[in-house]
């Protein structure tokens, strides 16, 4: 088996698809997000703070894309991630690649369900760090977010519980 990335917007349910996925598999599992999380600690932002400043600091980003670059060379990994898939396709490396939808309304109950807050509060800072990453992803790569066409398999997850997801995905791949 080669590689499987899966990307998705904040609360698409991209974390818990990628985890059941390695469940699944056996495969090791990269969470990119997470590694930009850690970024954002050190400098002691928010994600959304953290977003904006990348926008005038391209370095940042490099230096994650080509760390996942070589995790996925290294091959039979799961990396999750909104870029995996578009490093996977612009580098030729062989993955299946999965970009999970969702409603907005229910991606911010799933984000407050896991970190809390105010719905409107959090829709507002997913807004702004949505906006901050299309204007990065367009500026340094070139590449439209909201473009799908390089991915081998498409879902919308908010009316599908997670196990639908991965069996979906399963089946897609040829081990239903």
């Amino acid at each position: 088996m080669d590689n499987i990335t899966i990307g998705g917007l904040p609360g698409s349910g991209t974390t818990t698809a990628a985890k059941n996925l390695k469940e699944e598999f056996g495969l090791p599992y990269v969470y990119a997000g997470g590694m930009f999380r850690e970024m954002a600690d050190e400098r002691g932002m928010t994600l959304a703070e953290f977003g904006e400043y990348c926008e005038d600091h391209p370095e940042i980003d490099e230096a994650l894309d080509k760390k996942q670059e070589v995790i996925l060379m290294t091959g039979n990994v799961i990396l999750e991630g909104r870029l995996a898939g578009w490093i996977s396709h612009r580098n030729g490396i062989p993955s299946f690649k999965i970009w999970l939808e969702c409603e907005e309304d229910e991606r911010v109950k799933r984000v407050i369900n896991r970190e809390g807050g105010k719905f409107e509060e959090v829709k507002k800072q997913m807004r702004e760090r949505e906006k901050s990453e299309k204007k990065r992803y367009k500026n340094f790569y070139g590449v439209d977010i909201d473009g799908i066409s390089i991915y081998d398999m498409v879902i919308d997850t908010t009316n599908i519980p997670p196990e639908k997801v991965v069996g979906k995905i399963m089946k897609e791949m040829g081990h239903s």
